[in-house]
C-alpha cells in the first residue's frame, strides 16, 4: 500500500512539473513586445496649423502632406501613429519632455538642431519666399527688410534670415497668424516656405499679397527626434527609403503639389 501510495506521488509530481514549463513556455510566447516599439505605437508631436503641411479639414480631421508621410511611415514600422499637438515654439520643449517621440512639421535642418537632436534623412525640399503686401514697392529683396517689422515664429529658421537682413520681430503662432498682421498692415512681411504660399493663395485667391524674393537655394526639411534615437532613426529611414523605391512617396508628393518634392 505505501508503494502506491509513494508511486502516485511521484506521477503526480511529474504532471506538476509538465504543467508548470508548458505554462512558462505558453507565457513567453504572449510576452513577445510589438514591432516598431513597445508601446505598439509612435508619439508624433505636429502643429495642425501649418497647410498644406499639417492642418485640420473642414471636417476638423488632422490632415497634411507631412501627416500623411508620417502615417505611411508609421504603418510600415508596425506601429500606430498617435499625433500629438502643440505649438510650433514649443514643439522642441515637449520632445525634450518627452511628450513623443519625433516631430513631424516641416522642420528645417540646421548645424544647431544636429547638434542636440537626431533627425531623419530629408524626405521634402522648400525654398523661403518674402511675402509682401500686393501694392508694396518699398521691399523688393532681402535688404530691404531692414527696419522693417516680420512676423516670424521664435524658433523658426526663417526668423534668423529675416533678423540677419535687419528685420524686427513680431513672434507669432504660425504662418497664418502672419498673413493675418501682413493683410492687416501691422507687419511689412513675411518669410515662409513658398509651398505654403502657393497652397495659400490657392485656398484665397482674393489675398492683396505677393512674393518678391524666392531663396534659390533649397532647404532640407526632416523627422526630429531625440538625441541617441538611433534605432527609430534607423526605423524611419528605411521606411521613407521604401516609400521612394515603390513609388508610394511620390503619390503622396502628386496628391498635394502636384510635382516630386523629394528634390
Amino acid at each position: 500500500m505505501r508503494k502506491i501510495i509513494t508511486f502516485t506521488c511521484i506521477l503526480m509530481g511529474l504532471f506538476a512539473i509538465i504543467g508548470c514549463s508548458s505554462n512558462k513556455d505558453q507565457n513567453a510566447g504572449t510576452s513577445s513586445a510589438p514591432s516598431g516599439n513597445a508601446k505598439g505605437e509612435i508619439t508624433i508631436g505636429t502643429e495642425g496649423t501649418y497647410a498644406p503641411f499639417t492642418f485640420h479639414d473642414k471636417g476638423g480631421t488632422l490632415t497634411g502632406f507631412d501627416v500623411e508621410i508620417a502615417q505611411e511611415v508609421a504603418k510600415r514600422m508596425g506601429v500606430t501613429p498617435k499625433f500629438i499637438e502643440t505649438k510650433w515654439d514649443g514643439m522642441n520643449a515637449g520632445l525634450d519632455a518627452k511628450r513623443y517621440d519625433m516631430v513631424a512639421n516641416e522642420v528645417a535642418v540646421r548645424p544647431d538642431r544636429l547638434e542636440k537632436y537626431d533627425m531623419s534623412e530629408p524626405y521634402i525640399v522648400s525654398r523661403a519666399v518674402l511675402v509682401v503686401q500686393a501694392n508694396n514697392t518699398d521691399i523688393t529683396s532681402l535688404d530691404g527688410l531692414k527696419g522693417k517689422k516680420v512676423g516670424q515664429s521664435l524658433d523658426s529658421n526663417y526668423r534668423k534670415i529675416a533678423e540677419e537682413h535687419g528685420a524686427v520681430n513680431t513672434v507669432v503662432e504660425g504662418f497664418n497668424q502672419a498673413i493675418d498682421l501682413l493683410t492687416s498692415g501691422r507687419i511689412d512681411a513675411t518669410l515662409n516656405d513658398s509651398l505654403s504660399y502657393l497652397d495659400l493663395k490657392k485656398q484665397r485667391p482674393e489675398l492683396a499679397i505677393k512674393t518678391v524674393y524666392e531663396e534659390p537655394n533649397a532647404t532640407s526639411n526632416a523627422f526630429l527626434l531625440r538625441k541617441g534615437s538611433t534605432d527609430l532613426v534607423a526605423k524611419v529611414n528605411k521606411a521613407l527609403a521604401d516609400m521612394k523605391s515603390d513609388g508610394t512617396y511620390l503619390q503622396i508628393s502628386q496628391k498635394w503639389f502636384a510635382s516630386d518634392v523629394s528634390k
